[in-house]
């Protein structure tokens, strides 16, 4: 923690906090705890979706994790990703994975400050048409009325953890 707000964040605000989840989300004991606690969340909230995944590159990680450890604790829950834009070429998909309209998933993200990246994966899912049980961030910032804006999508917003629990 820094005593002056330093840190750029990616909505251009500066923050005395930064926090980089990836080197976590991309180890094996991180992603091994990160499927644990997730689906741990979705059974504390009585949901099981059908999938669950993000925008990339955030949720990605994520999804991947539950999706693991949902295969070994059953019932198992698939991954999906976002792409920021569609592919240009192929199919042309921004929503990639074994998901489909109609199906109820799980948005995810690793850090939430104003929302926007989560928003944004909000509505290309809408779009596709699946059913969005919730949002389940790793990590609320606690700034910028992040998760009062993803919840202003009409998506139920839950966090495993937020700023306060490194204070």
């Amino acid at each position: 923690m820094a005593d002056e707000p330093i840190y750029k964040l990616a909505s251009g605000a500066t923050s005395r906090f930064y926090f980089n989840m990836k080197p976590t989300a991309h180890s094996p004991e991180g992603l091994t705890l990160i499927g644990g606690l997730y689906l741990d969340k979705m059974d504390e909230l009585g949901i099981r979706p059908d999938a669950i995944g993000g925008l990339t590159m955030g949720a990605d990680p994520i999804a991947a994790a539950v999706a693991m450890t949902s295969f070994a604790r059953k019932p198992p829950v698939e991954a999906f990703v976002i792409r920021k834009e569609p592919k240009k070429y192929g199919m042309t998909l921004q929503l990639e994975g074994h998901v489909k309209a109609g199906d109820s998933v799980v948005i995810v993200d690793d850090v939430v400050t104003t929302g926007g990246s989560t928003i944004k994966a909000i509505n290309v899912a809408k779009e596709c048409g699946v059913h969005i049980l919730a949002v389940i961030v790793l990590l609320d910032r606690c700034e910028q009325n992040g998760m009062e804006n993803v919840s202003a999508q009409g998506c139920p917003a839950y966090s495993i953890l937020n700023i306060h629990d490194f204070m």
